[in-house]
């Protein structure tokens, strides 16, 4: 299986005359691969607030770093999660976990794997293409094309042990600490 390269981002509007209309439609520019790692992360939309900002021309998705969404706000993405290599396995094991500053929950257990980490959201997740493993703290969940994830501000690490790339779709969107 191979993960296109580029993905479409269709974003619609209301107009000045209050007409719905095409605001975007293209190649999404907010691309990121990490280095060292591959996994690729396009991030199509941020909002600051609930309830949402719709107003405007503004790309929402443009200029935002990070993986939480801002307080009070919501992200949606979709990340190509590449096979697990011998490098990313060896790195430290809090080397994810501690980039994530104030939006890691308050409590939460030691890291167990180099790419656990938890943000204090609600995510909704889907797995598009491809297959992986989601770590918890003492057990694993493996997930197929189709399945669907509701995660609630939990460690987690996504381990794809697989040969192909895995395409997941993300919606994380700012929770109360649980």
């Amino acid at each position: 299986m191979s993960l296109s390269k580029e993905v479409r981002r269709v974003v619609t509007t209301v107009d000045g005359s209050g007409k719905a209309v095409v605001l975007f439609d293209g190649d999404n520019p907010n691309k990121k691969v990490r280095e060292g790692r591959g996994t690729v992360s396009r991030l199509f939309w941020v909002t600051n607030e609930t309830p949402a900002d719709i107003a405007g021309p503004a790309d929402r998705g443009h200029h935002f770093e990070g993986v939480a969404p801002p307080k009070s706000g919501s992200i949606f993405r979709m990340v190509d999660i590449p096979p697990i290599t011998k490098d990313v396995e060896a790195l430290p094991v809090d080397y994810h976990h501690s980039m994530h500053g104030d939006s890691t929950p308050k409590r939460h257990m030691p890291p167990r794997h180099p790419l656990m980490h938890a943000t204090r959201t609600i995510d909704y997740a889907i797995v598009m293409a491809g297959e992986i493993d989601m770590l918890l703290d003492d057990t694993e969940i493996h997930l197929k094309a189709g399945d669907v994830l509701v995660q609630q501000g939990t460690n987690h690490a996504w381990v794809n042990r697989g040969t192909e790339p895995c395409r997941i779709a993300f919606v994380l969107i700012d929770a109360q600490e649980p």
